[in-house]
């Protein structure tokens, strides 16, 4: 039966459209042409204008002095929004994406010189020997079925993770209980427990680096100042708080979704492996395919006309990655995953002053870890039903069994 233009507008608001993507993409492709700037008012939710065109993304992106991340940062029920922007440098956690304008910039430079080309590229030796060694692990598991996503790509991303913040591997599992991927499986007040030992180890962290400072990321927030004063608490859990949801999932689920499509593009793997497709661009295009975050919202500050749309100061915009990443007008064939393709325009790491401060250690990480694997992949074979997380925010592969056989 074909959907209507109301019901692929609702579908954003619908987690569980997110775990079936066939469904999505329906309702994208529909909204890209009928009705690319959409009024949607969804049950329980507040109601929203989805912006599903590349264009129209980027333009709310660009203007972020018109479209404001507060009050409503990302898409939630009604009964779960808080009211107000929060104020000063004290309150609640508010990570650099819930942030606008000085206060974001301020924040933003905080961890900055960590995330420069130049930075980013001085951790190559030791993320390729983390790369190495989650290929290693593989192998040992040679011609077994392995639950990738959370045998492989989450152990991995985390050693990057302790990596970037001067932790050694017997903080893993402490550590690994915090990120999104291990939160999503706990019940709602075993997650409430677990923020609270977030709260107390990042605290304890912070007053170690502060009196003992090393070469690493933690020292880097923990001793920080804005206007000459140390950041307070909520400051430093916020900046922890992003590093553990951009610096973990993006790269986890990445390398989940890019080797899935591989296995299920058997032409495309064979290209990366004899060399006929570059790995930098095949990089790019998992990330276009995969778009772990999938919707960001913004705030109209003022009245604002996009795509022949008014949106009215107060209204809240919902942002689409993926159906800006399979936006027809820029993406030739957009639903195809093509390894060869180039100028990639992917979307997935937002644009503007919001752009993803760890873009450039993401293409990194993904970048080594399948320069690791593609040498040594004789065959992969997915080995079960292959299952997408349920959500409105960010998300990718949940479980994904696959059997790979590898050279040693």
């Amino acid at each position: 039966m074909p959907m209507s233009v109301a019901e692929a507008g609702v579908t954003l608001a619908d987690p569980t459209a997110y775990a079936d993507e066939d469904r999505l993409h329906r309702a994208l492709d529909l909204l890209r042409r009928e009705a690319p700037v959409h009024w949607v008012m969804p049950p329980g939710y507040h109601p929203f204008w989805a912006v599903t065109r590349h264009a129209d993304v980027r333009e709310v992106e660009r203007r972020s002095d018109v479209f404001l991340s507060g009050p409503r940062p990302m898409l939630a029920p009604a009964r779960t929004v808080a009211s107000g922007t929060g104020g000063g440098r004290k309150g609640l956690l508010r990570p650099l994406a819930h942030l606008d304008g000085a206060e974001h910039h301020v924040m933003r430079a905080v961890t900055a010189s960590r995330f420069t080309p130049q930075a980013v590229a001085a951790l190559r030796p030791q993320i390729r020997d983390l790369a190495r060694g989650a290929v290693d692990r593989m192998a040992g598991r040679q011609g077994e079925v392995c639950e990738f996503v959370g045998e492989v790509a989450d152990v991995y991303a985390l050693g990057v993770l302790l990596l970037l913040l001067g932790l050694d591997d017997s903080e893993a599992a402490t550590v690994g209980r915090f990120t999104p991927a291990a939160r999503r499986s706990m019940a709602p007040e075993q997650r409430t427990a677990t923020m609270r030992e977030f709260y107390t180890y990042f605290l304890a962290l912070t007053a170690d680096r502060r009196a003992r400072p090393r070469d690493d990321l933690a020292s880097v927030i923990a001793n920080a100042r804005v206007d000459g004063q140390l950041l307070d608490d909520h400051e430093v859990l916020s900046q922890f708080v992003i590093l553990l949801m951009a610096g973990h999932d993006t790269a986890s689920v990445t390398v989940a979704g890019g080797l899935l499509a591989l296995t299920e593009h058997p032409g495309q793997l064979s290209a990366l492996r004899d060399g006929a497709a570059r790995l930098p661009d095949a990089v790019e295009e998992m990330i276009r395919w995969v778009t772990p975050v999938k919707a960001i919202m913004r705030t109209a500050r003022v009245d604002h006309a996009l795509h022949g749309v008014r949106i009215r100061a107060g209204e809240a915009v919902l942002l689409s990655y993926p159906s800006a990443n399979r936006d027809e007008s820029v993406f030739p064939d957009p639903h195809r995953f093509d390894v060869h393709r180039t100028s990639n325009r992917q979307l997935a790491f937002g644009y503007g002053v919001h752009h993803c401060l760890g873009a450039s250690l993401a293409r990194l990480e993904i970048e080594e870890f399948f320069a690791a694997l593609l040498p040594r992949l004789v065959s992969a074979t997915v080995a079960g039903p292959p299952v997408q997380l349920t959500t409105t925010f960010s998300g990718g592969l949940k479980l994904f069994p696959v059997r790979c056989v590898l050279k040693n």
